[in-house]
């Protein structure tokens, strides 16, 4: 019984850091296709929406946008972007940014390094903070426990 309240916290703090990882990836992403310098116009070929919850719980909807664009180089690329504008739809050309060495890594999203810093850290911090909770949690049970095997003959 008193592995249930190690495993569960460890197997959360788990996923807690796979989500801290994957933001920390996707900023760093973003950054770099900003600081590559290089712009393109690429047309969006597809929009769609992908849905996730229900029942019970609440529902999630993501927008998602297909574009592609000719690197410098003559390249066709082609990338899929989530949480795009809303406002984009099918066949409008916007302007995407990306990096030399890493073209399927563009990004249609204006450069905003305020906003995808305050993003980041408040979705940082959320997730420390649930981190922090679950490491006080299992200190705190393990504490319980050694407490009542001293007053257990």
């Amino acid at each position: 019984m008193e592995a249930f309240f190690y495993l569960v916290p460890s197997v959360m703090i788990a996923g807690l850091l796979f989500g801290v990882f994957g933001l920390i990836r996707r900023s760093r992403r973003v950054v770099r296709a900003w600081d590559g310098g290089l712009t393109a116009q690429a047309r969006c070929l597809r929009s769609y929406t992908t849905t996730s919850g229900g029942g019970d719980t609440m529902v999630s909807t993501t927008l998602h946008h297909v574009y592609e664009f000719t690197t410098r180089e003559g390249r066709a690329v082609r990338f899929e972007e989530a949480n795009g504008p809303g406002t984009t739809i099918e066949g409008d050309l916007v302007t995407v940014h990306y990096a030399a060495g890493r073209p399927e890594e563009a990004t249609a999203k204006a450069p905003a390094r305020g906003r995808l810093l305050a993003e980041s850290g408040c979705l940082l911090l959320f997730l420390g903070v649930a981190i922090a909770f679950c490491v006080f949690f299992m200190v705190t049970a393990h504490w319980m426990f050694a407490e009542a095997d001293d007053f257990m003959p």
